[in-house]
């Protein structure tokens, strides 16, 4: 008779399956061939787990379960792989398998419950083995239906164990929450998470999705493979580029374009005009044009380039390396697949970022922000964009548009920005909101500031009133974030000290424990090419995590 206990909407769980609710449960076990593949070992690494905190072991094959069995006294859930013909494994294929687990001291068997292993009866067996052993069955499933069909067998729990591993689910590759919540919804047992769970992260999500418990197994008891996630990760590294890459720069009007090393100096430096109109095959022609003559200028300098870099303004998608969304500045270029046309041109790796993201990575890797673990960079010139560092991080949200700082919203009804919605910081902060603070005084934003620089009373207010603006939306990000540092970067950014000045002072009135957080400012010093060290930047470290 199984000992149970009832667990919220479950009713008379096992006890062995409610001793590790909410727990994890180490998987021990190695392939043949592998240096830890004896029950010695095996019981060494559950001794480990158990001292760690596991309350469970899961085990395969009796004489692993013996030996494990003689050194803990939590929960095992034995198994036993049996490879077949067609050169897979299934799992616990016979009850005598079965009874062999639970005498060795398994007190719970698991189960391949798959499509797979239902026509091989499992599902009958799942019954013969509750009633016959009298231990709880665990059904290792791969779909929501075969978690079902197991459910109404009398399995007493659900694991995702085979997830990945069958031919109908051999497209996943990483760990599912989502695949645990459906299983949670979807039967009236306990379920528990296994399967390509790799960090303590995704063991946590598990248990956020709904799962009973967490088993985990390669990440924790598989040096060798353990090992190898070191070891392509170290190689990944050092086989980035280390320059030179080529920066490229799309702007409104001129595109720049250089070859960087990796320590930031220039090379071969050159601007061209952006065609104003045209659409997408116009830009696209340009780049590669532009691209092209770059990488003769290159070799002629005797330089191989590893990569180019793309800073363009717009919404990017990063891992496509394609414009999802862009502005009247750039027309027709929403959708331009930048990185697939200019790779089949250029043969070369190519990296593309939003220009505001390219720039907070270069003072990361160049600039103000070197060393630096939480920081915001604002651009501020035509239009306001922005990049942020969290705990040494590169922000990028659920869609690639974090750091869309320009777009906070500062008022109800200002006006009209260039993302087609009212009140954004951007119309509060950029070039022409200056000039038009001015009163008409100035032709443009670099006279105000030239002005503001000689103490005329009339350009030192415009400043003061675009300050005034920018420390609100400012504020907001950073009572969210708490950066050590704000980096502007950008035309109004550059020789301004008047604006730093009011800025320091609004952001003193605004920010809460303003006197504690010893938060800097400070404008970028990468000059008139930073746009170009951005893109570079970009592509020099697209191999390591940012």
């Amino acid at each position: 008779m199984l000992s149970t206990v009832t667990l919220n909407r479950q009713s008379k769980v096992p006890a062995p399956i409610a001793r590790v609710r909410g727990r994890l449960i180490v998987s021990c076990q190695a392939p043949d061939g592998d240096p830890f593949r004896n029950p010695e070992s095996m019981a060494r690494f559950a001794r480990a787990g158990v001292a760690a905190g596991a309350a469970g072991i899961r085990a395969n094959g009796p004489e692993d379960v013996r030996a494990i069995r003689r050194v803990v006294e939590v929960p095992i859930i034995g198994l036993q792989k049996r490879m077949q013909a067609d050169g897979k494994v299934l799992i616990t294929l016979s009850f005598d398998d079965a009874a062999e687990l639970v005498r060795a001291g398994a007190d719970i068997v698991a189960v391949d419950c798959t499509a797979r292993g239902q026509k091989t009866g499992a599902l009958d067996r799942v019954r013969r083995i509750r009633d016959e052993l009298g231990v709880p069955v665990m059904a290792d499933v791969a779909t929501v239906a075969e978690a079902m069909a197991a459910a109404a067998a009398g399995a007493d729990v659900i694991a995702s164990t085979m997830r990945g591993y069958t031919d109908e689910t051999d497209t996943v590759r990483v760990f599912e929450p989502e695949f645990i919540r459906d299983l949670v919804s979807s039967v009236n047992v306990p379920v528990m998470a296994e399967g390509r769970i790799q960090t303590p992260a995704e063991a946590a999500r598990a248990i956020v999705a709904g799962a009973h418990a967490v088993i985990v197994g390669t990440a924790i008891t598989r040096p060798e493979a353990i090992a190898a996630r070191f070891v392509e990760a170290v190689e990944r590294a050092s086989k980035r580029s280390t320059g030179p890459v080529l920066g490229i720069d799309i702007g409104g009007t001129n595109t720049k374009i250089a070859a960087v090393l990796a320590d930031g100096s220039l090379r071969s430096e050159a601007t061209l005009p952006t065609p104003p109109s045209g659409g997408r095959e116009t830009l696209m022609n340009h780049l590669q044009t532009a691209a092209g003559q770059a990488l003769c200028a290159a070799e002629a300098a005797d330089l191989k380039i590893e990569a180019i870099g793309i800073a363009t303004a717009g919404w990017v998608d990063h891992a496509a390396g394609a414009v999802k969304w862009a502005t009247s500045n750039l027309p027709g270029w929403t959708g331009a697949p930048i990185a697939t046309e200019l790779r089949r041109a250029t043969g070369l790796r190519v990296v593309v970022e939003n220009d505001a993201v390219a720039a907070a990575i270069a003072e990361w890797r160049f600039g103000a922000a070197r060393g630096v673990r939480n920081f915001v960079c604002l651009t501020l010139g035509t239009g306001v964009g922005g990049g942020c560092y969290v705990d040494g991080r590169l922000l990028r949200g659920a869609h690639s548009l974090a750091g869309a700082l320009g777009h906070v919203p500062i008022a109800h009804d200002g006006p009209e920005c260039s993302c087609g919605r009212r009140g954004c910081l951007e119309t509060y902060a950029n070039a022409a909101a200056l000039v038009r603070y001015a009163d008409g005084c100035y032709g443009s934003a670099e006279e105000v500031i030239r002005a503001a620089n000689a103490g005329d009373a009339v350009a030192c207010a415009a400043l003061r009133t675009l300050a005034s603006h920018l420390a609100s939306g400012l504020a907001a990000i950073i009572h969210v974030l708490d950066p050590e540092l704000i980096v502007l970067a950008g035309g109004l950014a550059q020789n301004n000290e008047p604006l730093f000045t009011y800025l320091h002072e609004q952001l003193a009135r605004l920010l809460f424990a303003a006197e504690v957080r010893a938060l800097q400012v400070r404008p970028s010093a990468l000059g008139y090419y930073s746009g170009v060290m951005g893109a570079a930047a970009a592509a020099l470290s697209s191999h390591v995590l940012l």
